[in-house]
């Protein structure tokens, strides 16, 4: 199940780590600053492609990114 808190706290904590702005990570993504800033604060769900988008980004599994696993390692 998307938990969508878990999500919101690891794509926060992905991107600080990354040191990449909201702005830049959202037009890597195609969505707006704002849709960017609603997915960080648990407004938003994400689609699945964005979803797909982040984890190729971050390099992190899905499961990791959605908070249904602790592990960060792709397969």
């Amino acid at each position: 199940m998307f938990n969508k808190e878990s999500f919101s706290a690891r794509l926060l904590e992905l991107r600080n780590e990354r040191k990449v702005m909201a702005k830049d990570l959202a037009e890597h993504l195609g969505i707006t600053k704002q849709a960017m800033s609603s997915l960080e604060k648990g407004k938003n769900i994400p689609s699945v492609p964005t979803l797909i988008a982040l984890a190729d980004y971050f390099e992190v599994s899905l499961d990791y990114l959605v908070g249904r696993s602790n592990d960060r390692t792709l397969l």
